[in-house]
C-alpha cells in the first residue's frame, strides 16, 4: 500500500498516490530498475508528483534513498512532443560540467517495461517555488532570487555545446521559423475551436522575427517553477524540465521568462497586481537589462517580437494540456473554459501592437 504525503510547504514537491489514469506496471519496473540503476534491500515504494502538466514524474523510495522517474504520458502523443530521451541527454551533458541539475541514473527506452520511454534521477532536497510572487519570502532574498534565476539562464546561454557533446543536438539555425512551424503544427493537432487570435500569430509571426541566427542550448521553459532552489539559500541546485530544450536562440528562453509579466494565470505563474519595487522583485526592464550585461549585449533590438513569439509557444502548449485534460489522459480535470490559450494569444497579439 502506497503511503501518501502531502507537503505542508508549498514550496516542497507535492508528492501523493499515483493517479489511476498513470499506473505503471510496478513489478516490471522493479525488475528494470534494480537491474540498471541500484539493488537495495529495501522494497521500493511508487508516489506520484502532484505538480506538472506535460511529462507524469514519480517518485520512487527504498528506505532513506529516493530517486525521481520521469515518462512520457499515455496515450496518442503530439509529434515531436514529450522527448524525455532529450531530457535525459541535455541533463547528462551538463551535469559533466556542473551545471546545476540533477544526476541522471538510467533512462529506458524500452516501452514494454512501463508502457512508455522513461529514465530516472537523484531526487534532490531543495526548495520549488510555485508562486512567482514569493509570499513570504522577504524582499532582498526576493531580489537574489530572481537575480540567480537570470545569472543561471544565462550561464547555459554560454555553455560551450560542441564541448560536452550536443553539437547535434538541435539543427543550428532557422530556428524562429521552424518552431513556429512546430508549434502551429501542434497547436492544430490539439486545436478545440478557432482562436482568431492565435489565427493572427500564425499569420504575421514569421514575417516580424528580426534576422539573428545565435545559436546556444536553449532551454524552452526556463522560468521560477522549474528550478530547484537550495534549501535555505537563494542558489539554484537544479534546473528541471528540459522537455522543450534544443540548439536553439538565446533570445528566446529570456523573452519566455518575460511572460511572467504579462500572464494572468495562477498556475502557470503571475506576477500581476504585485508592487514590485516594494516586493525587491525587478521590472520587465531591469530583469532584460541584468540578462544583457551577463551576455554582452547592449540592448535587445526586436524584443516585443520574441516576447509575443514566446507567448503563441505557450498558448500552443497549453491547448494541448487543455485537450489532454479534456479527454481524459492530463493530470487535471478537464476544464471547459480554454481561457489560458486565449488570454497568452490575444496578449501576444497587444504586444505586437505596442
Amino acid at each position: 500500500m502506497l503511503e501518501e504525503t502531502v507537503a505542508p510547504d508549498p514550496s516542497q514537491p507535492s508528492i501523493g498516490a499515483v493517479r489511476d489514469n498513470q499506473r505503471l506496471d510496478e513489478a516490471a519496473l522493479n525488475t528494470w530498475f534494480r537491474a540498471n540503476v541500484e539493488n537495495p534491500v529495501e522494497p521500493l515504494m511508487l508516489s506520484q508528483f502532484n505538480r506538472g502538466a506535460s511529462n507524469p514524474t514519480y517518485l520512487i523510495t527504498a528506505g532513506q534513498t529516493r530517486w525521481v522517474l520521469r515518462k512520457k504520458p499515455p496515450g496518442q502523443l503530439l509529434a515531436s512532443a514529450h522527448q524525455v530521451d532529450r531530457e535525459y541527454k541535455v541533463m547528462s551533458a551538463l551535469g559533466t560540467i556542473g551545471f546545476p541539475v540533477p544526476r541522471m541514473r538510467a533512462f529506458c527506452a524500452d516501452e514494454s517495461v512501463i508502457g512508455t520511454a522513461f529514465y530516472v534521477m537523484d531526487f534532490l532536497e531543495g526548495r520549488i517555488f510555485r508562486n512567482a510572487r514569493l509570499p513570504g519570502i522577504v524582499p532582498a532574498e526576493r531580489a537574489a532570487i530572481y537575480d540567480n534565476l537570470n545569472a543561471t539562464l544565462a550561464r547555459l546561454h554560454q555553455v560551450d555545446f560542441a564541448a560536452i557533446g550536443l553539437a547535434d543536438y538541435g539543427r543550428p539555425g532557422n530556428y524562429f521559423q521552424r518552431q513556429i512551424d512546430r508549434w502551429t503544427k501542434q497547436y492544430r493537432g490539439a486545436e478545440t475551436e478557432a482562436i482568431p487570435e492565435m489565427e493572427r500569430l500564425i499569420a504575421e509571426l514569421p514575417a516580424l522575427i528580426p534576422a539573428n541566427e545565435e545559436v546556444s542550448i536553449a532551454h524552452g521553459d526556463f522560468r521560477l517553477e522549474n528550478v530547484m532552489f537550495h534549501p535555505t539559500e537563494p542558489r539554484i541546485i537544479a534546473v528541471l524540465d528540459w522537455e522543450l530544450s534544443t540548439l536553439g536562440h538565446p533570445l528566446a528562453d529570456i523573452a519566455y521568462g518575460c511572460i511572467l509579466y504579462h500572464s494572468n494565470s495562477e498556475s502557470w505563474g503571475t506576477l500581476g497586481g504585485v508592487d514590485l519595487k516594494a516586493a525587491g522583485i525587478p521590472d520587465e526592464a531591469a530583469y532584460v537589462a541584468a540578462y544583457c550585461r551577463r551576455t554582452g549585449r547592449d540592448a535587445i533590438p526586436g524584443f516585443n517580437v520574441y516576447l509575443a513569439f514566446s507567448m503563441f509557444r505557450l498558448a500552443s502548449i497549453g491547448q494541448g494540456v487543455f485537450k489532454r485534460n479534456l479527454i481524459g489522459i492530463g493530470n487535471a480535470p478537464a476544464s471547459g473554459d480554454n481561457a489560458h490559450t486565449k488570454h497568452l494569444a490575444a496578449a501576444a497579439c497587444a504586444i505586437l501592437d505596442r
